[in-house]
């Protein structure tokens, strides 16, 4: 690595490099429905000081979306680029976010790492997150057709 890391926050003008980080990334889920740059420049508005990425001279080697509901805190997307793994990037960037849910008064931070994403799941296990057994997660897809399943026309 030649240069030091510089953790710092994502802003909306970082979204062609971030995307294009995470499409080198295995076992990662991006999806077009709430992956665009309209989708992420709005999280980013909605949680301004707790994204981050970590720069090495100049580039994005690494990043996370991270937000809360003012209850609890989630990581989305934490990755760092392949060359640059094993130097401790990801670990300062999770203690970066962390550091900036507790100052907005969040006592929790919870994440989704898919069960394919192996270097992944291996790296949260590492760093001493544990993984939940006693619940199941589930989603639901905000469209109109979804939601006049349940409220009519």
């Amino acid at each position: 690595m030649e240069g030091s890391v510089l953790i710092r926050p994502m802003t909306g003008e970082d979204y062609d490099e971030v995307h294009a980080l995470w499409l080198t990334i295995k076992g990662f889920g991006i999806r077009a429905v709430d992956d665009s740059r309209e989708d992420i420049e709005r999280f980013i508005r909605r949680n301004p000081s707790t994204s981050v990425v970590a720069v090495i001279d100049g580039k994005i080697v690494g990043s996370i979306l991270c937000g809360n509901d003012g209850r609890q805190g989630t990581l989305y997307h934490v990755c760092v680029a392949k060359a640059y793994r094993r130097l401790g990037i990801g670990r300062q960037m999770v203690g970066t976010c962390m550091r900036s849910l507790r100052e907005e008064g969040i006592s929790k931070v919870s994440l989704v790492a898919f069960t394919t994403n192996k270097e992944g799941n291996a790296f949260w296990k590492d760093i001493g997150w544990k993984k939940r057994e006693d619940f199941f997660y589930y989603d639901f897809l905000l469209n109109e057709k979804n939601i006049t399943r349940f409220i009519g026309d």
